[in-house]
């Protein structure tokens, strides 16, 4: 090989590596780029919402049982709240006290709620101040020397009540949001189904823990609205808290 053509091919051997060398350089910077690239974004990107769970706010609502106590029911009544840990508010008519006092005082000891339902349960529009007044406060004494507390709310029978009545006795007046009829009907299915399908979150159930077809039905009351979410709670609970 001439001289000349040595150069030539000294030279040519050199450009392919000197093409080499820098394709090999342009890739390596091309895929570092890539990569940091990649890292950059991983680094600046916003971390995922955290949803955080929320827990189901419970639905209150109250059972009210007027009338008792009864001699046989009411203690009934009180094994069903027992088992289920519900408490209940009940409205007691201080005839029917007598001869029940020990029943009185269970329903205070298992934590439910004490209130008045007059003596006689009478109607407390057609009476005098003072004979509403006398009605009411005999039923107080009662209960509070059986439970050593005195009441903080009365449930006019029939629903009637003396506009200005409460400042006299220093009681609140408590009504109901839903009417059972469970002394008429006597129906498990009617009472379950009625309570069923009318109750809302702060309603006010009306009852009376004076028949064996009521137990039953508190019993299926109280499981299908724990399974919707609501919260058994006493009367000065729902009205105050």
């Amino acid at each position: 090989m001439s001289g000349r053509n040595k150069k030539q091919w000294i030279s040519g051997i050199l450009g392919i590596l000197c093409l080499g060398i820098l394709g090999y350089t342009a890739g390596h910077r091309t895929k570092s780029g890539a990569f940091a690239e990649t890292v950059r974004q991983e680094v600046l990107q916003e971390p995922a919402e955290t949803k955080e769970t929320e827990e189901p706010e419970t639905k209150k609502i109250a059972l009210t049982f007027d009338d008792g106590p009864h001699p046989v029911y009411t203690e009934q009544m009180l094994d069903v709240l027992k088992a289920e840990q519900v408490p209940a508010t009940f409205f007691l008519l201080g005839q029917n006290i007598e001869g029940q006092e020990e029943i009185v005082k269970k329903i205070a000891e298992e934590g439910h709620l004490i209130g008045n339902h007059t003596f006689h349960h009478v109607q407390i529009t057609g009476l005098s101040k003072e004979q509403a007044c006398e009605e009411i406060e005999k039923t107080s004494c009662l209960i509070e020397e059986l439970t050593g507390k005195g009441t903080e709310y009365v449930r006019p029978p029939f629903g009637t009540w003396n506009e200005g009545l409460e400042s006299n006795l220093n009681l609140i007046p408590v009504m109901w949001t839903i009417d059972t009829l469970d002394w008429t009907t006597q129906n498990v299915d009617s009472i379950v189904n009625h309570v069923m399908k009318n109750a809302g979150e702060n309603d006010i159930i009306l009852m009376h823990d004076s028949y064996e077809s009521t137990v039953q039905a508190v019993k299926r009351i109280i499981t299908l609205l724990k399974a919707e979410g609501y919260e058994f709670v006493t009367i000065d609970e729902m009205l105050f808290d």
